[in-house]
């Protein structure tokens, strides 16, 4: 631990000399612990870029581009720039004073094999470690994965779902060093951030650290739990911190909820409360929405709630949303009352991996402590979460004590953990067939909106966690049939482009996936890692 902590302090300093005596003619560098948001950084002309669509028409542009001189030195020029300067005079500032970041790579689309083309895009969407940070990334010690497109850096929940193909190409290289930058962003930050970006400090993903080490740990075995042990935990105290401050009328603290009958369960935040950065216009126009609706909201209660969505990975989905004369307006956001079912199972896996952990370094005491906490959340998602009348797990609203009723892939989680009972698990499937199950595969979520994270789009990562969680209970024909039809899916957008994509329309096959915040993207990391793995299947 010493060693680690010793490693962590040198490579700071490091980072802190690059970038005291780089030159004004390359880019300004910030260690992890001076970086800065975006819109502390820039200031005025952050809100004047962000301001403005005809700037760049993709909020997330200008945040990640890179500053060809100190900043200082950048915010005085544009301070002597005419007060009523027009949008062409700004557009060419940008240019003068920054590197604008490159979406397009070198690589050519392999037509042979779509296992193939998987296996060559892993080094075009491999970066190299960072010796130094510029603008707002966070250096990495260690090679790293991106997605693709406008994600340029490493994002959290993707990765395991990359690595997962990665294995399937026997890539264990490219495995361990994205642990390893995992457990360095843990040990500096105390927990994994949303990406290795300045912007994205404030909150973190689903947490899926404990599955990367149980996925390490079936290659290298048993060690790699006693190796990050001490990540694993810390991590965990993350996710619970405030649990003592659950007392009296406070019934939720950061990501901790206090439940009726005292359980302790969790739920997406954000530390922040003001628009993100990278998404700046939407969220300003979705809080203008809400209050116009709804004059006695806060903007910051917008805010809040659309970053913790943001952290959910679902970004953004009915289930955050309320139900207005059958739609889902974005501007109904509440995720920070809602109880996820996916998370506290990814929770549980955590617990009980730490559990497992302990074991291995023989101790007795913590690993019993830690399984007894996986037993009380296990039993409290069963008796928050499960509906029997509806056969499916929901998610579950601590301010109205109500389920969400929003049928979702989440509510598979508990067979991929393995928490449901054989009876639960029956009704499960039968939903699945029944209400989710299409041409292309499994819709996100059984109500239609333009929400990206929605019906009529697919995803990766939650086709590969239903297509176990089926397995973990012996329905291996519907496990199969959803495979079939993702996989199929998969090669036919194949065939027409050339290209892995980030989200896919199962319910019409030959159309592109749609909604959201962006366009869609190509790539595509966690597309590809599941395609990899399925396919590969013995």
């Amino acid at each position: 631990m010493l060693k680690h902590s010793f490693k962590t302090i040198i490579w700071i300093f490091f980072l802190l000399a690059l970038w005291t005596n780089s030159s004004a003619a390359t880019p300004t560098n910030q260690s992890p612990k001076t970086s800065t948001s975006p819109e502390r950084l820039y200031k005025d002309l952050f809100y004047a870029v962000q301001s403005n669509d005809s700037i760049f028409p993709d909020s997330k542009t200008f945040v990640d581009c890179i500053p060809k001189y100190p900043v200082k030195e950048i915010l005085e020029k544009y301070a002597a720039l005419p007060y009523n300067h027009k949008t062409v005079v700004l557009r060419q500032f940008i240019k003068q004073n920054f590197i604008l970041p490159d979406e397009q790579t070198n690589y050519r689309s392999d037509s042979t094999s779509i296992n193939r083309h998987i296996s060559l895009l892993w080094n075009t969407l491999t970066r190299k470690p960072d010796s130094r940070t510029a603008g707002t990334l966070i250096p990495l010690p260690y090679s790293y994965v991106v997605p693709g497109g406008r994600f340029r850096e490493i994002y959290y929940w993707d990765s395991y779902f990359t690595m997962l193909g990665l294995k399937a190409d026997h890539r264990y290289d490219l495995i361990q060093d994205m642990v390893d930058n995992f457990a360095y962003l843990i040990r500096t930050f105390g927990f994994i951030p949303n990406g290795n970006r300045t912007y994205y400090l404030s909150r973190s993903q689903p947490p899926f650290f404990s599955f990367m080490v149980e996925l390490l740990a079936s290659i290298k075995g048993d060690s790699v739990y006693l190796k990050y042990s001490h990540e694993l935990a810390t991590e965990y105290a993350f996710w619970m911190n405030g649990v003592n401050k659950l007392k009296g009328d406070t019934h939720a603290y950061r990501n901790v909820v206090r439940l009726p009958d005292e359980e302790i369960l969790n739920r997406y935040w954000d530390d922040q409360n003001t628009p993100r950065p990278e998404s700046y216009r939407q969220d300003v126009a979705t809080a203008a929405t809400a209050i116009k609706h709804d004059p006695a909201i806060s903007k910051e209660k917008v805010y809040r709630n659309l970053r913790a969505g943001a952290e959910s990975g679902w970004d953004f989905s009915s289930r955050w949303l309320s139900e207005v004369k059958g739609q889902y307006p974005l501007y109904t956001i509440h995720t920070t009352a809602i109880v996820p079912v996916d998370l506290n199972c990814l929770l549980f896996h955590l617990e009980t991996t730490l559990a497992r952990a302990y074991q291995v370094k023989h101790d007795i005491s913590k690993a019993a402590y830690y399984k007894q906490k996986a037993n009380a959340r296990a039993k409290a998602i069963i008796t928050y979460c499960w509906n029997e009348q509806k056969g499916f797990f929901f998610d579950y609203n601590f301010k109205t004590h109500h389920q969400t009723n929003i049928y979702s892939l989440a509510g598979v989680y508990p067979l991929f953990i393995k928490i449901a009972t054989k009876q639960q698990a029956t009704q499960v499937e039968h939903n699945i067939q029944s209400q989710f199950l299409f041409p292309g595969g499994l819709i996100t979520t059984t109500n239609f909106t333009s929400q990206q994270w929605d019906a009529p789009n697919g995803w990766a990562p939650l086709q590969w966690i239903i297509i176990q969680g089926l397995r973990n209970y012996g329905d291996t024909t519907l496990a199969n049939v959803c495979k079939t039809r993702w996989l199929n899916e998969n090669l036919m957008i194949y065939h027409k482009t050339f290209k892995m994509t980030e989200k896919y329309d199962v319910v019409h096959p030959d159309q592109k996936g749609g909604g959201g915040e962006y366009p869609g993207q190509d790539g595509f990391g966690w597309t590809n890692g599941v395609y990899q793995a399925l396919s590969k299947e013995k």
